[in-house]
């Protein structure tokens, strides 16, 4: 029975330390929001989750550590509760961001991106018209194209260098024309369309603009971008807050036992008898 106690208050003690990880993740996606995502409401449940489980993992180190039964079942119930909305949360997570990722465009390292190929109530919501004004201003106040620019030898970086740099979702949807229009590269954000007879029906060409201040803040593109963002971010957190539930549930199982090892000692009874042996105690022993 002391052994138990010890071990859930020792598991107790590393699901404190794991929910530092679960509340980074939560700042750093908020870090995220201010400065490059701009979905500023989605690391709220995870920042929440993680204070709560710090708060119940002291909790339930304390009434394992001190044999307090009324903590151990508070703590039990509580847990419950946060286990299910974790493993809510990362389902969430892997349900809204599970479509979606970049198409390799021939000749260039970075990928182009495409609203139609993401679906679901995230991509609804940031394309939705009110919301995505709030969205693009963010974009464009983080600066992300601005502080995409280089300069070689006092020039604007070559095309032949562009083509082979890797660019964040954000820079690629937001930052330039797609591909496909066929613009000529001046600088990164600046494209000069070419009279070449080429059609094409990306509504994002003629939307896209050298003005600093439009650029293509407007485009389909820039939307499929933040999306393409906020899927990479999101994953990386869910793999961090899939290992702290797996632990999590040991821990619950664990303090499950140790509290009926508490209510045991409550009521005296010596471990492996039963209430209805001390009620009928037989004089036969086996």
């Amino acid at each position: 029975m002391r052994t138990t106690n010890h071990l859930i208050g020792l598991l107790n003690f590393i699901t404190f330390l794991l929910s530092v990880p679960i509340l980074g993740g939560g700042i750093w996606l908020s870090t995220r929001a201010n400065n490059t995502d701009c979905m500023t409401f989605l690391q709220w449940p995870l920042i929440v989750i993680g204070v709560a489980i710090m708060i119940v993992s002291l909790a339930g180190f304390a009434g394992a550590c001190y044999r307090n039964t009324l903590l151990m079942y508070l703590y039990l119930w509580v847990m419950f509760f946060i286990i299910v909305l974790l493993i809510g949360f990362v389902i969430f997570a892997y349900v809204v961001t599970d479509k979606g990722s970049g198409r390799i465009v021939p000749g260039r390292t970075y990928e182009d991106y495409y609203l139609p190929d993401y679906s679901g109530w995230l991509k609804d919501r940031v394309a939705s018209d009110s919301y995505w004004r709030k969205i693009s201003s963010c974009v464009r106040d983080s600066g992300a194209c601005r502080k995409s620019g280089r300069v070689v030898g006092g020039f604007p970086e070559p095309a032949e260098m562009y083509y082979l740099r890797k660019l964040s979702p954000i820079e690629s949807g937001c930052c330039k024309p797609p591909s496909e229009c066929g613009f000529s590269y001046v600088n990164e954000t600046t494209w000069n369309p070419v009279s070449s007879g080429l059609v094409v029906s990306n509504r994002d060409c003629l939307r896209w603009s050298n003005d600093q201040e439009q650029l293509c803040y407007n485009c389909n593109s820039c939307k499929a971008g933040v999306l393409a963002s906020l899927r990479k971010s999101w994953r990386k957190v869910s793999v961090i807050n899939i290992v702290v539930l797996v632990i999590l549930v040991i821990a619950y199982v664990v303090a499950y036992a140790a509290f009926r090892n508490n209510k045991r000692m409550d009521n005296d009874e010596p471990y492996g008898e039963t209430r209805m042996e001390k009620a009928r105690p037989s004089w036969i022993k086996f």
